[in-house]
């Protein structure tokens, strides 16, 4: 799961410094997060694809529990023999598990109960963080830490779908400080890239997920990305034109989902006397024309690119045009929680390529040449995904900056959009 392991044999000191404070950091993150949300805000499952809060706690908990104390603590006993049932999230290898579309009936146990869960397995695994470790024992607690980095990002779009559903629109933040925008902003530009043969997919020591790689060539014609990620303002566009309503834009699955749906603007956008309104973390907000577009799916990023008369870009041209760029942006912990506009007044160059938007790509999840999934349950981690959903890459304003990288391969089916998604465009050169 990580790439250019040490040899297995190798051995990390006791009180290893850095995965100790990172473990600590990530840990208390996800906490934070949750800190004034309610039993009942913890419980609730606004639909299947989200899961409550309170299960998300467990569930980054049970990972390390399962994966790590019992594998090296000799006669672990687990906290409540029921969790292993209950908050097993798609592992087939480890056992049967709660269905996911009814994880919010589970009212019992308590939010309480699951943060002295935590507690309690956070307590064995620093006893065990201040032993020595096998760097395939390190390498697998650095992948539950990753684990619980997505987790934390998930958390927090569940909760904005849960919270979109109360007729109230209670806002989860509403004291954040409101960003300071440099103005003017560029207007969007192009950005040529020769193409060629190069290379894409994870290389260097650093953690990457095994979906990553392998690093291998293949070859891009020259092509064209847009300096910035489709705008609000463009997306209003879009709409007055007719594009709901355009057949001819859409892929065939995607107008059969707009037409069973009723789709007729991104998730979360109300018009409210010819103004539009969006749902976000701090509440119900007018939407901002200059700031990216969000919540849309991988159907309505294909017809906005073929209304714009320009196309996605494939994966490998994204990362082939980001492999240079610093993995710097509007991430969660700048506090804002909401994507921005682009925040420097310069022009020329690729802009908000991290962070802000996830964007989506062409390119379908499927194995890079030479993947082999690792052995055991966490083989199940990626490689059991690779069908039928789209790429998306760059992560968005709740993924932690550390956690990004310009090879990361996030991935949803084509009609979900709870995610803070995007678009940027491309053209053939």
């Amino acid at each position: 799961m990580t790439s250019a392991l040490l040899p297995a044999a190798a051995i990390h000191p006791p009180h290893e410094p850095a995965l100790l404070a990172q473990y600590r950091h990530i840990r208390s993150a996800t906490e934070a997060i949750v800190a004034d949300l309610s039993d009942a805000d913890a419980t609730v499952q606004s639909m299947e694809d989200a899961s409550p809060a309170k299960w998300h706690l467990a569930h980054t908990t049970w990972f390390f529990e399962e994966f790590v104390l019992a594998a090296r603590v000799p006669d672990y006993e687990p906290v409540d023999p029921d969790y292993r049932f209950l908050f097993n999230s798609y592992y087939e290898s480890v056992g049967p598990r709660h269905p996911r579309p009814r994880r919010g009936l589970l009212t019992r146990p308590s939010l309480d109960e699951i943060l002295a869960y935590r507690e309690a397995v956070d307590e064995s695994m620093l006893t065990l963080l201040g032993a020595a470790q096998t760097d395939a024992e390190a390498a697998l607690i650095t992948l539950g830490l990753h684990h619980e980095q997505q987790h934390q990002e998930l958390l927090l779009t569940d909760i904005l779908h849960l919270f979109a559903q109360n007729p109230l629109r209670p806002a989860f933040a509403p004291e954040l400080l409101e960003p300071v925008i440099a103005d003017p902003r560029p207007a969007p530009d192009w950005v040529r890239f020769d193409g060629g043969v190069v290379e894409i997919g994870h290389r260097g020591e650093d953690f990457a997920f095994d979906c990553e790689g392998p690093r291998h060539k293949v070859f891009l014609q020259p092509y064209t990305l847009c300096s910035h990620p489709v705008s609000n303002h463009q997306w209003f566009e879009f709409i007055d034109d007719g594009g709901y309503q355009i057949a001819g834009l859409w892929l065939s699955d995607g107008w059969r989902w707009v037409c069973e749906q009723g789709i007729q603007a991104p998730l979360y956008w109300e018009e409210r006397e010819g103004t539009w309104w969006q749902m976000t973390l701090r509440g119900m907000h007018p939407v901002d024309p200059e700031s990216p577009v969000t919540h849309i799916s991988f159907f309505e990023a294909d017809a906005f690119a073929r209304w714009a008369e320009r196309r996605l870009p494939t994966e490998a041209e994204w990362e082939h045009a980001a492999r240079n760029l610093p993995a710097t942006g509007n991430f969660i912990e700048g506090r804002v929680l909401q994507p921005l506009p682009d925040r420097q007044n310069t022009s020329g160059a690729l802009r908000q390529m991290f962070g802000d938007v996830w964007e989506w790509t062409g390119s379908a999840f499927l194995p890079y040449p030479g993947f082999h999934p690792s052995a055991g349950a966490v083989g199940e981690y990626n490689g059991k995904f690779m069908s039928s959903q789209m790429v998306l890459r760059g992560g968005s304003c709740l993924t932690p900056e550390s956690h990004i990288r310009p090879s990361y391969r996030n991935f949803f089916y084509p009609h979900q959009r709870w995610q803070f998604t995007g678009v940027r465009l491309a053209d053939d050169d």
